[in-house]
């Protein structure tokens, strides 16, 4: 049986989604030509492309302008892929490329590594090295924080932000200066606990969460 690779969507507005690998040039980008189609503005139109060869499958930068990630080191050009390989796509949508069908789990859920910064979702708690945040986060930090959290190291757009922390405004009244503004706060209440820079901005996309090891 030709067991052909899948594409499994880890981040992004279309997480869950899988696609089969089948052509011998599979196009990856925002234009309705594409195999997969991403409607993130930061994806380029034609984005990247896998090829397929007697020697494998290949991941090409198709000169994208905010880049391509291969387990988070960015690639220029092309590089082969192996099995469990992260493709990140402008750090907004995150791919993982899993070898044959016949590997895929029935329910794909990546592990998540323990980091010294933890979060109760139950009991809107974060724990930092152990020890508990008191007083606990205002209810806008919390969904700002658990938002950047379950991203999972993927860049989160600022508008990604409103929608989880203002939900229902559809950006209405929502400044920049709001958004940075709780960015500010919820850095100074994480360093109360750990002078580690856990939020990181990374500039014209937003902002990703930096947990330690």
């Amino acid at each position: 049986m030709n067991e052909q690779p899948v594409l499994l969507m880890q981040e992004g507005q279309l997480a869950g989604q899988r696609w089969t690998i089948e052509s011998d040039e599979f196009l990856i980008g925002r234009g309705a030509d594409c195999n997969i189609v991403l409607p993130e503005r930061q994806v380029s139109r034609h984005h990247v492309k896998i090829t397929h060869d007697p020697t494998g499958y290949t991941l090409h930068d198709l000169d994208s302008k905010n880049g391509t990630y291969l387990n988070s080191q960015q690639i220029t050009g092309s590089v082969p892929l192996q099995d469990g390989d992260e493709i990140s796509i402008a750090l907004c949508v995150k791919l993982v490329f899993v070898g044959t069908e016949a590997t895929i789990p029935l329910t794909f859920d990546p592990p998540r590594k323990q980091g010294n910064l933890v979060i109760d979702e139950a009991q809107r708690a974060v724990i930092i090295n152990g020890k508990e945040l008191d007083p606990p986060l205002s209810l806008a930090q919390f969904r700002l924080l658990e938002l950047l959290y379950n991203a999972d190291g993927a860049v989160c757009s600022r508008d990604d932000i409103v929608d989880v922390v203002w939900p229902g405004t559809e950006g209405l009244g929502v400044s920049e200066q709001a958004i940075d503004a709780l960015v500010r706060r919820l850095r100074d209440r994480l360093s109360e606990l750990d002078d580690h820079n856990y939020i990181v901005t990374i500039r014209g996309h937003g902002f990703r969460l930096e947990n330690r090891y």
